[in-house]
């Protein structure tokens, strides 16, 4: 059933999607009739080729919406946050068409025309989404979700999905306590009755029950839970409700049987072949894109300091083998003389002057496509780390090797949700994202991932 929970949502934002490309696409109509009004002549000219042209521009559109996270499941968004992501997805989208117009000009619709549609298309778009906020916002659109727990894991949806945003698809009745077991639930937010779960449930006309317990053996009202199932509520493990809403996997509530039980980890030959032409296809492209930034890079780091320019690291890839990380050198040479391997840390005195700039525009991490061809990295994965500090976080982080399954990444989704990370708390909160991704990956997953990374650059997040 959650299966089916999380397909509903990736279909109502295909439908969204749908929906504001049709938007879109009407947009550029609009501003055509309104440039030839007065000229009858040169709007059905124009016309003749305007379907084409529509779809050229509501695609370069909601490519750039899905670059700045607004068609993403697991990303919640105030109002003002929004409102910032729609203005730049329109910025650089008006900036992706006039570079698509020089370079294939059977697609250009004019200037006047283009800053109409952008106008109209923002606010058609913009009100869209106010539209469907403000429908679906209600509870009536919302599931009603009870907790059966209250304790410290049934606490952990009050602590981390307290923001407004991060219940926009469902509401939580109330938590009902598990006999004889501590209470951390807030108590205006218990459920007190001498009543069975069922009748609980169907008297709060429940959608869906998540099962918290701190503790299962003998808590679990089974033959109470499958009444709920058979009159079609909804019955989710804790572990695969932060999995669906939230996008991670909390390490403190996950048990080896459920990560071996719950699906995923795809490793078919299907999925490997695609995931390694995405990879060549993507390194390929970037490659002929970046190369002559890369050559600047190159030259600025001959000329401030001596020693080499390429940084060569070992790090710990799929299935624990070792490979050499390549890297522009952004420190000084004796960064760690004394052999002690350390994480970078804010403002490190270590980095050389063009070292800031590149590790905060992400400069430094182009000469990995060359680990990417090679077939040591993918495009996107969990980060590579050193074999010292895998070892440690391998012993005080919980299933940490489980991200070792997969190859590495140049960016992954641990990169768009999490900063950079220098303790074993970031490291810890970091494996929550990876563990999601090496379980839910495929190849629509890394698209967006890649678009996604587009933001992430452009405003130097978690860059040290």
């Amino acid at each position: 059933m959650s299966i089916a929970l999380a397909s509903r949502k990736s279909r109502a934002l295909l439908l969204l999607w749908l929906g504001e490309t049709a938007l879109l696409m009407l947009a550029v109509l609009s501003a055509a009739w309104v440039r030839f009004v007065g000229d009858p002549g040169s709007f059905f000219s124009f016309f003749a080729s305007a379907p084409a042209r529509a779809v050229v521009f509501a695609a370069t559109i909601t490519v750039s919406m899905v670059a700045f996270g607004l068609y993403q499941v697991h990303v919640r968004h105030s109002r003002t946050e929004f409102f910032v992501r729609l203005v730049f997805s329109f910025a650089f989208g008006g900036v992706a068409l006039l570079v698509l117009y020089y370079l294939v000009p059977r697609t250009y619709i004019g200037r006047g025309v283009l800053a109409m549609a952008l106008v109209i298309g923002f606010l058609g778009v913009a009100m869209l989404r106010l539209i469907v906020d403000r429908v679906f916002k209600t509870d009536v659109f919302r599931r009603r979700v009870l907790v059966f727990g209250a304790g410290e894991n049934a606490d952990l949806i009050n602590s981390r999905l307290r923001r407004r945003a991060d219940r926009q698809s469902f509401v939580v009745v109330g938590f009902l306590p598990v006999p004889d077991q501590p209470v951390h639930v807030s108590e205006k937010l218990l459920l007190n009755t001498d009543f069975s779960l069922s009748e609980i449930a169907e008297w709060l006309q429940v959608f869906e029950i998540v099962v918290a317990p701190d503790e299962r053996r003998g808590a679990l009202p089974m033959e109470e839970m499958l009444k709920c199932a058979q009159r079609g509520i909804t019955v989710t493990d804790l572990s695969t409700f932060f999995e669906r809403e939230a996008g991670m996997i909390k390490l403190n509530v996950v048990d080896p049987s459920w990560l071996a039980f719950s699906g995923g980890f795809d490793h078919s030959l299907p999925r490997r072949l695609s995931k390694r032409f995405f990879d060549l296809t993507a390194a390929c492209a970037l490659l002929l894109v970046a190369w002559p930034f890369m050559l600047v890079v190159a030259v600025c780091i001959a000329l401030e300091s001596r020693g080499p320019i390429l940084y060569r690291q070992t790090r710990i890839g799929e299935n624990g083998r070792s490979f050499e990380l390549i890297k522009f050198r952004s420190m000084r040479v004796d960064a760690e003389a004394d052999g002690v391997a350390r994480w970078a840390s804010q403002d490190d005195d270590r980095t050389t002057r063009v070292g800031r700039i590149i590790r905060l525009s992400r400069l430094d991490e182009l000469p990995q496509l060359f680990n990417i061809l090679r077939g040591d990295m993918s495009f996107v994965g969990p980060r590579p780390e050193r074999p010292q500090f895998v070892d440690m976080l391998s012993q005080e982080v919980r299933y940490y090797n489980v991200r070792h399954c997969v190859k590495p990444g140049l960016t992954g989704w641990a990169q768009l949700r999490y900063p950079y990370g220098a303790s074993v708390r970031d490291a810890e909160e970091k494996l929550t994202f990876d563990l999601f991704y090496v379980k839910n990956h495929g190849l629509v997953f890394d698209l967006m991932i890649l678009l996604q990374t587009v933001e992430v650059v452009l405003f130097h997040r978690g860059s040290r």
